[in-house]
């Protein structure tokens, strides 16, 4: 899915172990997509980082790590 202008500039919400932070669409997926570039693809971390950069790149407004 490509995001719309609008898309990339909209605040998100994401929780990721434990905490949560807002970010602007664009700036948390470039900050995942970084995680998951230093990541072992087997580990933990790399799921949990995928999980929420593929949730934001469909559009999601809030995202979480829980039960990954």
């Amino acid at each position: 899915m490509r995001l719309t202008k609008k898309q990339q500039e909209e605040t998100v919400k994401v929780t990721c172990y434990g905490k949560t932070k807002s970010y602007k669409r664009k700036d948390a997926i470039a900050f995942f997509r970084e995680g998951m570039l230093c990541c072992d693809p087997e580990s933990s971390e790399f799921s949990r980082y995928e999980h929420i950069h593929s949730h934001l790149m469909a559009g999601a407004l809030e995202v979480s790590d829980e039960n990954v």
